[in-house]
């Protein structure tokens, strides 16, 4: 029988620009702690431990080694997923239908100002064959995707732009955001040229921080004293990294991994039974690309239902009201973690002057990034 899976406590550090005052485990311990007291637990209470960890992006080779001190994961049960954030709480979700745990934690976080050459990163884990050799911007790869997602749904770079106004504004009321400020059509359309049609504007900045969160069994958690939101449905999907077989223009990743969530979680019609939601904006056109994937809207509606204030904090469908990953900054592997922070915050009714007015259910969805087509989505409800 399946049971039901509760977050019962999540923290974080917040997101800031860069963090030369702490390292990446001071981040991940600060989390913890938080995490611990919103549960009401002891780390000698967790049965099994997740870490989102990815050697390539952090630098270190077997980084999970980084990660359990810091979570009192110690001679405990601790295994690592190089993936999104929302891979790894799939994971921690398992392990408690299995049985193997009544109380896991999962951890995540970015320390991205540590390293020097993030785009020679990103150019590193593109095809050798393709790509690299070209020695072009890895934005170009974003770039040609959403050209082909322009020309394909209708949607235009003026819509894009009113993406970035809107979540860089609303970060604005999120404390916790690392690149909040009010900008205008114009300043995003005419910043600096990156990759055509790219702008400066049009890519999230850089962000370091940690998010840890305590899952629970129904039981366990109505024994904690933490106000649990409960998993209702979780997925993540990866289409073909090639350049020269993916289906450009196209989420199909966000597709079939939202597909595999509504249907654990029962839901049919996600713009009528998800009341907000929190998705990967670290390009602009994701955020319009990514809600046609979910199936929010249909193909080429997304950006004329941006224009008429739909996806604003006080629209119809609020999307990415703590500012997204535009305004809370590119967290790499976290990405989805602060999806997930926000949903449970806004759920709980702790979002304070950005509190959404009578939401119950969310949505979260992350993306990997450039090059891959990886993502994952999980549906929450109180």
């Amino acid at each position: 029988m399946e049971k039901k899976v509760a977050i019962v406590g999540i923290g974080t550090t917040g997101f800031r620009a860069t963090t030369p005052d702490v390292s990446y485990r001071e981040l991940t311990y600060e989390a913890a702690v938080k995490a611990y007291l919103d549960a009401g637990i002891e780390p000698n209470d967790v049965g099994a431990f997740v870490c989102t960890s990815e050697d390539f992006v952090e630098g270190y080779s077997i980084s999970d080694e980084y990660a359990p001190d810091q979570v009192g994961a110690v001679l405990k049960s601790c295994h690592t997923v190089p993936g999104d954030y929302i891979q790894a709480l799939g994971n921690g979700y398992m392990l408690v239908q299995t049985g193997y745990a009544d109380i896991v934690v999962v951890q995540g976080m970015s320390k991205a100002s540590n390293m020097l050459t993030k785009g020679d990163l990103h150019t590193f884990a593109a095809d050798p064959f393709t790509w690299r050799p070209l020695k072009e911007s890895p934005h170009a790869i974003a770039a040609m995707d959403m050209h082909r997602f322009l020309f394909e749904t209708g949607n235009n770079l003026e819509q894009c732009a009113r993406v970035v106004v809107k979540n860089r504004f609303n970060a604005l009321s999120n404390p916790l955001a690392a690149h909040s400020c009010k900008l205008e059509l114009e300043d995003v359309l005419l910043s600096e040229p990156v990759s055509y049609p790219l702008t400066e504007l049009d890519i999230a900045q850089y962000a370091d921080g940690a998010v840890v969160c305590v899952l629970a069994t129904e039981e366990a958690a109505r024994s904690l004293k933490g106000d649990p939101v409960w998993i209702r449905g979780v997925g993540w999907a990866t289409e073909t990294n090639a350049l020269d077989s993916r289906t450009w223009g196209d989420a199909v990743y966000m597709r079939l991994a939202s597909d595999r969530a509504y249907k654990m979680a029962g839901i049919r019609t996600p713009a009528k039974e998800i009341d907000f939601a929190e998705i990967n904006d670290i390009y602009s056109y994701k955020e319009l690309q990514h809600l046609e994937a979910l199936r929010v809207c249909g193909e080429g509606e997304s950006g004329k239902l941006t224009e008429t204030g739909w996806s604003e904090p006080g629209g119809d469908f609020p999307v990415n009201a703590s500012g997204g990953s535009l305004g809370c900054g590119n967290l790499l592997e976290l990405d989805g973690g602060q999806k997930v922070l926000e949903c449970v915050t806004q759920i709980r009714g702790r979002a304070g002057e950005r509190q959404l007015k009578d939401v119950h259910t969310g949505l979260a969805a992350g993306w990997r990034g450039v090059p891959t087509t990886t993502g994952a989505v999980v549906v929450l409800s109180d």
